[in-house]
């Protein structure tokens, strides 16, 4: 097994994502429109989207997590991920990307998801 190297101080541990891309609200909505089974909130707002990185050739690549490891719905979930996507005009490609790191923490939701499950 061979050790993952350290990343440099100051990397950020999620990578950004292409924020300004003409398609990224989008993508966003279409993420939006994807739940976690268990849970009475999108996986976007639950904080399960960590990246949204799309080419100049609107190839988007989503990095996502789920709330645990064990989750039922693990090999299922990227795929609804990718089929709420792909349908978007001018989307090119879909790749959606299973991490476990970081782990994901209650702190990552939205406000709105918080209040939807009662922790504000």
């Amino acid at each position: 097994m061979t050790e993952q190297p350290e990343p440099l101080e100051g990397t950020p541990l999620i990578a950004p994502s292409t924020v300004n891309h003409p398609l990224y609200d989008a993508v966003v909505e279409a993420c939006r429109t994807v739940y976690d089974p268990e849970i009475p909130v999108n996986i976007y707002d639950l904080g399960l989207i960590y990246t949204i990185d799309i080419s100049d050739q609107n190839e988007v690549r989503v990095i996502m997590t789920l709330t645990a490891p064990g989750c039922p719905v693990a090999g299922d979930m990227p795929g609804w991920v990718a089929e709420a996507i792909s349908p978007l005009a001018g989307v090119k490609q879909v790749d959606v990307e299973l991490t476990w790191e970081p782990q994901w923490g209650m702190e990552m939701m939205s406000d709105e998801a918080r209040l939807e499950l009662g922790f504000m």
